[in-house]
């Protein structure tokens, strides 16, 4: 799961051609709280740089037909971009989500409540039901904080979806591309928790 995701990344950053192991904060705490990687130096990334090479459209929601393919400087656009366009979502792939297990990201205003909503594939087995809903009710913050959790046995994974605005860090004056951030974080420590209690 995450264990093998980060050692197979350090190898393949150990055999590109600069030999360097660049590393975001997340990862490189990862590594050093479960001693993956003793004797190696890593240079930590800028945040701001993860989701630089990222896959992103800004998709109508009715049709979910695509609206416009987006540059990672679309990031920069603050985050109520969703609530002056709410008919639209944004839907993101990046490499990164591979280490966490989650397929893709996508995130919308919601039009009845408000909030921040993000939809997602969560690729772990059906026997992790009890350990994921145990880790979203605790990761989650706030009275209203709610998730909906559905495995689909035709993909095989996980369909998660939770309101931003419930989870530790949230401001309403973020940029996406911080929201993007905060949600890695979130499903980070959701899935090293699901994790741990697998071990």
């Amino acid at each position: 799961m995450l264990k093998d995701q980060i050692k197979q990344y350090i190898t393949e950053q150990q055999n590109s051609p600069n030999g360097n192991i660049t590393i975001f904060k997340e990862e490189k705490e990862y590594v050093e709280k479960n001693q993956l990687a003793d004797q190696i130096q890593f240079l930590e990334k800028d945040e701001k740089a993860r989701f630089a090479d990222a896959y992103i459209e800004r998709c109508d929601k009715e049709s979910e037909n695509m609206i416009k393919n987006e540059s990672s400087s679309f990031l920069n656009e603050p985050l109520d971009f969703l609530k002056k366009h709410k008919s639209e979502f944004i839907y993101v792939e990046s490499n990164w989500f591979d280490i966490i297990s989650v397929e893709a990201v996508s995130l919308e205003a919601d039009d009845v409540f408000g909030t921040y909503d993000v939809m997602l594939g969560l690729k772990l087995q059906k026997k992790f039901e009890k350990t994921l809903k145990e880790n979203l009710n605790f990761l989650l913050h706030g009275d209203e904080a709610k998730f909906d959790l559905m495995f689909s046995l035709e993909d095989g994974l996980w369909n998660l979806n939770f309101a931003l605005n419930y989870v530790d860090g949230f401001k309403e004056e973020i940029t996406i591309g911080e929201a993007f951030k905060l949600i890695y974080r979130f499903l980070f420590q959701l899935v090293e928790a699901v994790e741990r209690e697998r071990n």
